[in-house]
C-alpha cells in the first residue's frame, strides 16, 4: 500500500517538477543570453565646469574616451557649465537613461549631490573633498603629493637662486597638498630653499596666471610649479624652468618644462564603470586609485631634459620613488594653507 501511495505520488509530481525544471532551463538560457547585453557598454556623462583643455577636467575625459575605446561604453559631455546649469544639465542626463554620471564638481559639489538624491537608481561619480553618500553618490580625487614631491626634489636641485614659485588655483586642500609636498620635496634636498606661494582665485585663469608667475620671477624665482594653466608660458618669456602639473605638458615649452606630477584617471574610471556595469552601488571613496601604487600618477617623461638633467639628480629621484612604491618613504599629506617663506 505504502509502495503504491509513493508511485501515485511521483506520477503526479513529476510532469509539474518538468515543467518547473523547463523553466528554470528557460529563464537560465534567456538570463545567459542577456548577460552580454547587461556588460556591454553603458552610457556616461561628465559634467565639467571648466574648458577640457583645463588639466583636472581634460584628465577625467582623456580616461572617458579610453573607456569609450576599451570598454565600450557611449560617451558625451558638457563643458565650461555655469553652477546656475549644472543641475538642469545633470538632471537631463539622468533623465534620458544615463547609468554613470560624473566630471569635475568641487565648485558645485552641493548642487551635484542634491541632484543625486533625487535619482537613486543613478551612478554619480564627482570630484570631492568631502566623503561619499549613500546610496549612489561616489568621490574621487587627485592624489598626487608623491610625484609633486619628487618634482620638489628636482627643483630643489635645479634652482640657482634657491627661490622656488608656486602659483595655483586657491588655497583648499587638493591644492595645498600638493603645493606642500611639492615645497618639502625642495626642502629635503636643499636646506636653503625657499618657497612664494600666489593663488589666482579661480581654476581656470590662466592670463591672471601668467601675470602671478611674473611677479614670482621678478621676486627672484627661478624654477616654478605651474599648478595652474598660464604659469609655463611666462617661464618661457623669461628663461626661467618650470614642473608642470596633472598632465604632461613639454609640450608647452620643451626646454623650459623639466618634469612634473601626471594624474592619471584611467584606474579610477575604469574600476568605478566595471562596478556600474555590474550593477555594485558606487557610494565609495576612489581616491585611493590616483596614488602611484595604484598607476594612478606619476612623475612625466623628461623628454629634452633626459640628457640635460644631471644623473645625480635622477638617480635620487629613482630611489627615492622606489622607496615610496614600496612602502619604505611617505610624503606628508599637509593640508594646511601653505604660506610664502
Amino acid at each position: 500500500m505504502k509502495q503504491t501511495l509513493i508511485s501515485i505520488v511521483k506520477r503526479k509530481i513529476s510532469p509539474m517538477f518538468n515543467k518547473v525544471l523547463l523553466f528554470c532551463a528557460a529563464v537560465f538560457l534567456v538570463g545567459g543570453l542577456a548577460a552580454p547585453l547587461q556588460a556591454g557598454g553603458i552610457k556616461v556623462a561628465a559634467v565639467f565646469e571648466t574648458p577640457i583643455e583645463e588639466p583636472w577636467v581634460n584628465q577625467i575625459h582623456v580616461a572617458l574616451l579610453q573607456a569609450k575605446k576599451e570598454m565600450g561604453i557611449e560617451y558625451t559631455w558638457s563643458e565650461s557649465v555655469k553652477s546656475a546649469d549644472f543641475a538642469r544639465i545633470m538632471r537631463d542626463y539622468a533623465e534620458k537613461g544615463y547609468q554613470l554620471i560624473t566630471g569635475d564638481s568641487f565648485g558645485a559639489e552641493r548642487i551635484a549631490r542634491r541632484v543625486a538624491r533625487d535619482y537613486p537608481q543613478v551612478s554619480f561619480v564627482f570630484g570631492s573633498g568631502i566623503g561619499p553618500a549613500e546610496p549612489n553618490f561616489g568621490v574621487f580625487d587627485n592624489w598626487i603629493h608623491e610625484p609633486a614631491y619628487l618634482s620638489g626634489m628636482i627643483a630643489g636641485k635645479m634652482t640657482k637662486t634657491n627661490i622656488l614659485g608656486v602659483v595655483a588655483a586657491m588655497p583648499i586642500p587638493e591644492v595645498n597638498r600638493l603645493s606642500n609636498a611639492f615645497c618639502s620635496g625642495a626642502k629635503e634636498v636643499n636646506k636653503n630653499v625657499r618657497c612664494k606661494f600666489s593663488f589666482i582665485g579661480s581654476f581656470f585663469d590662466p592670463p591672471k596666471a601668467k601675470e602671478a608667475a611674473l611677479a614670482q620671477i621678478e621676486a627672484g624665482a627661478d624654477v616654478l610649479y605651474a599648478e595652474r594653466f598660464g604659469v609655463i608660458e611666462a617661464c618661457k618669456e623669461k628663461g626661467v624652468l618650470a614642473i608642470s602639473n596633472m598632465s604632461d605638458q613639454s609640450s608647452l615649452g620643451p626646454d623650459t618644462v623639466i618634469t612634473g606630477p601626471v594624474w592619471d584617471m584611467w584606474p579610477t574610471i575604469k574600476h568605478v564603470v566595471t562596478l556600474v556595469k555590474a550593477g555594485v552601488p558606487t557610494a565609495q571613496d576612489f581616491g585611493g586609485f590616483s596614488y602611484m601604487g595604484k598607476g594612478g600618477s606619476y612623475l612625466a617623461p623628461y623628454h629634452n631634459w633626459d640628457s640635460k638633467l644631471p644623473a645625480s639628480v635622477k638617480a635620487m629621484v629613482e630611489k627615492r620613488k622606489a622607496e615610496m612604491l614600496d612602502g619604505t618613504f611617505r610624503a606628508d599629506i599637509d593640508e594646511s594653507a601653505p604660506k610664502s617663506d
